[in-house]
């Protein structure tokens, strides 16, 4: 049975897993920067390189002991060498390309994009492709018409602001800490969903594949402060006005999610509709999405709860490359910034 190591280290998660060809997987760790960023309200690119160099190679370690598996009995060692943070990338890069000259196994190179698509395959066992991918997470909140694993077409994606980056925001306006998704869910499950009437910007426009939440952010901030109020550092937010607010923002974004999938799949006339990024673990967007598939009759896959994340078992996806005998040499250089991911078969 074949196995493959692959390594994550795109942005503030150093993962590492161990896979077989039947795409089980026999060992995964996670390492978590939450802690690191928290009282940055996100993501520090040079802190999250640091944290990754210290950590990748105990992580290693210890996924190779939680499979059961030494160096020796892997087939190839994948690691995502684009799109993402630059330094985090080259640590990842760097810790697969020396296991690969020590070891003599084959390197493989991963678009993180493509594999979070991929985990939809992965958790189903479902044949997923053709279909219309969305990966909405803190980077991205795009659409790609996806013919296979690594054939990927943009369709259209956020202008400003992510999803993801939204939500960040908008948690720290109101006095939440980071990471923002989870604490405003946690916050509008207690609130009123229609009490602002926040913009759904972009959603009437039913020729454009694209979402903007920048403004959106901003309307939740007037709702705070008024236009014109700089320093909102001080203001004391009551429990019940956070509530509210964080629920009428996360309905004001899955609103836009929703509706702009629907028009994804009308427009394309492929009826299955793939979903994975850290916002898809949102419970109200996971609901809320099901709802409306049923009754579009759109076939629909959300990667489970514990692939929406930034994770390594994604990068299962190497094994398409593994199956057709494609490596990739030690000269593979990273990709790091905001790729729209739309690369064809020749590069996962």
């Amino acid at each position: 049975m074949r196995r493959i190591l692959c390594l994550e280290t795109t942005c503030d998660e150093t993962a590492a897993a161990v896979l077989d060809a039947d795409l089980n997987v026999l060992g995964e760790v996670v390492a978590s920067q939450a802690e690191l960023h928290r009282k940055f309200h996100g993501v520090v690119p040079e802190i999250a390189a640091r944290a990754h160099l210290e950590r990748v190679l105990p992580v290693i370690s210890e996924v190779l002991k939680s499979a059961q598996v030494t160096l020796d009995q892997l087939d190839a060692i994948a690691v995502a060498h684009t799109p993402g943070l630059a330094g985090s990338i080259i640590v990842g890069l760097m810790a697969a390309k020396a296991l690969c000259l020590a070891t003599g196994k084959p390197l493989i190179g991963i678009n993180h994009l493509h594999a979070h698509i991929y985990a939809c395959h992965i958790a189903s066992g479902k044949e997923i492709f053709p279909c219309i991918g969305l990966i909405v997470s803190g980077g991205h909140s795009n659409f790609y018409r996806c013919e296979g694993p690594t054939d990927f077409k943009y369709l259209g994606g956020t202008i400003d602001d992510a999803a993801g980056e939204a939500f960040d925001k908008v948690a720290s306006l109101l006095g939440l800490p980071y990471p923002g998704g989870p604490q405003i869910s946690r916050c509008a499950e207690r609130g009123d969903r229609k009490r602002f009437p926040l913009p759904r910007p972009l959603l009437d426009q039913k020729d454009r594949l694209d979402f903007s939440f920048s403004g959106l952010k901003t309307a939740v901030r007037y709702q705070l402060v008024g236009p014109g109020k700089q320093d909102i550092t001080q203001l004391e937010i009551e429990e019940g006005l956070r509530n509210d607010l964080a629920a009428s923002f996360e309905e004001a974004v899955v609103d836009c999610l929703v509706g702009k999938s629907l028009l994804a799949v009308r427009q394309t006339e492929i009826n299955r509709l793939c979903v994975g990024g850290g916002v898809a673990a949102n419970r109200r967007f996971r609901e809320r999405l099901a709802e409306a598939c049923q009754k579009a009759d759109v076939e629909l896959h959300i990667a489970p709860m514990n692939l929406c994340t930034d994770n390594a078992v994604m990068g299962g996806i190497a094994f398409e490359k593994l199956s057709r005998g494609q490596f990739d040499s030690l000269d593979l250089d990273i990709r790091p910034g905001l790729d729209r991911g739309d690369m064809n078969s020749n590069a996962i």
